[in-house]
């Protein structure tokens, strides 16, 4: 019996290797990986960029802590910076961690201006992590079960109504951010209306609030630029990102700007491991070579063929909707279709259901036309055969 906590209901499978979008299990069976890890290898597997970036910086210096300076963490927060238009950048371990520096970071933000109890806003169906905080800004309470009391500090509003946000100001004088996701993965691979989100900035500036983006899972080109806020015009305050920044490495990171980008001063906020050398010179090789090979683009045009392949498909008929922007990518069906996740592994694809009847496709953007239809082509079989 294995000495792992059961946390995970792992599929029957055990990878030994990968190269470019396809993974291979210790048999030496071959699977296309449409789900990268949940959108972290955007690069593939074994990208050659990430692996001499790693090598090279292992063989020299792995970890110091942020006691000290670390030349690479500085290098990396400019890069983010310029990729972003953000100001500066905390570094911690993961997705999570960067949703709490977040949330952090806007509860200091009101207390400097005299609100005892700050509240943050979070939408319906959103998804910021599983530490503790973070499980209380999301809005699942399946997952919420079984670990109250929650946090208090969050204000629940539902998705794409601007006017529930102006009801919450009208009544709790105590908000200082709103929190949500441009596109709710875990909640089924939802975009939020472009209208929605401009009225909520808009909002956000009449009311002093700081506008916070969870770009961990639609970040780093997966949307078809390198954050999704900017193909939708749309300025935040905060941005949090991990997943596909180091392309497997772990990490996380809080971006700000304006006044956010200096309310947490030193002691405020820290972690250990958070920005280490090993993990920016992964993070300095994924964004060098998202920005140099024109990978946002890529995914904007590999989405279109997968998308447009599965509509000219008999399958179509059983697809009620197909959401998502770039290579983040939502097949709604007329029902839950949970079964599908080991049909397709039997198949020789890695494929994703979320919020119970959506497909989740979140293949490498370094992905080529035909590897694209392969997967396209793979998942409509899978639809067509689902009974």
């Amino acid at each position: 019996m294995s000495a792992l906590m059961q946390t995970y209901a792992r599929l029957p499978v055990t990878f030994s290797h990968g190269e470019g979008v396809y993974l291979y299990d210790s048999e030496g069976r071959r699977y296309l990986d449409g789900i990268s890890g949940i959108a972290v290898n955007g690069l593939g597997h074994a990208h050659p960029a990430v692996t001499r970036a790693i090598r090279e910086q292992a063989d020299k210096l792995v970890h110091t802590s942020n006691l000290y300076r670390i030349e690479s963490q500085e290098q990396l927060a400019a890069a983010l910076a310029d990729v972003s238009g953000m100001e500066s950048c905390f570094f911690g371990n993961s997705g999570a961690e960067a949703n709490e520096a977040a949330i952090k970071l806007a509860r200091l933000h009101g207390h400097r201006r005299g609100v005892k109890k700050p509240a943050i806003i979070v939408l319906d169906g959103a998804f910021h992590g599983r530490t503790l905080a973070t499980l209380s800004a999301t809005g699942n309470r399946k997952i919420q079960a079984g670990f109250e009391p929650l946090v208090a500090g969050f204000i629940r509003a539902p998705r794409n109504d601007a006017e529930a946000l102006r009801q919450i100001a009208a009544n709790n004088p105590g908000v200082v951010a709103v929190l949500l996701e441009p596109i709710q993965g875990e909640g089924g691979v939802r975009p939020l209306d472009a209208d929605y989100l401009g009225e909520v900035r808009q909002i956000c500036n009449e009311h002093g609030w700081l506008l916070m983006l969870d770009e961990v899972q639609t970040g780093n080109g997966r949307t078809g630029t390198y954050f999704a806020c900017q193909g939708l015009g749309l300025v935040p305050d905060v941005i949090t990102t991990a997943k596909g920044l180091a392309n497997g490495v772990p990490i996380g990171a809080c971006l700000a700007r304006g006044d956010a980008a200096h309310t947490l001063g030193a002691g405020q906020h820290g972690s250990t491991y958070g920005g280490n050398p090993l993990v920016c010179a992964a993070a300095l090789a994924v964004i060098s070579t998202v920005t140099s090979e024109g990978l946002c683009d890529n995914a904007t045009a590999m989405g279109q063929v997968i998308t447009e392949t599965l509509m000219a498909d008999a399958a179509a008929a059983k697809i009620r909707e197909i959401r998502g922007r770039g290579l983040m990518i939502g097949i709604e069906l007329q029902r839950d279709c949970g079964e599908l996740v080991t049909q397709a592994l039997d198949a020789g694809l890695l494929i994703n259901v979320t919020a119970g009847n959506t497909v989740r496709l979140l293949p490498p953007l370094v992905i080529n036309e035909a590897e694209a239809r392969e997967l396209a082509d793979g998942v409509a079989r899978l639809i067509r055969d689902f009974d």
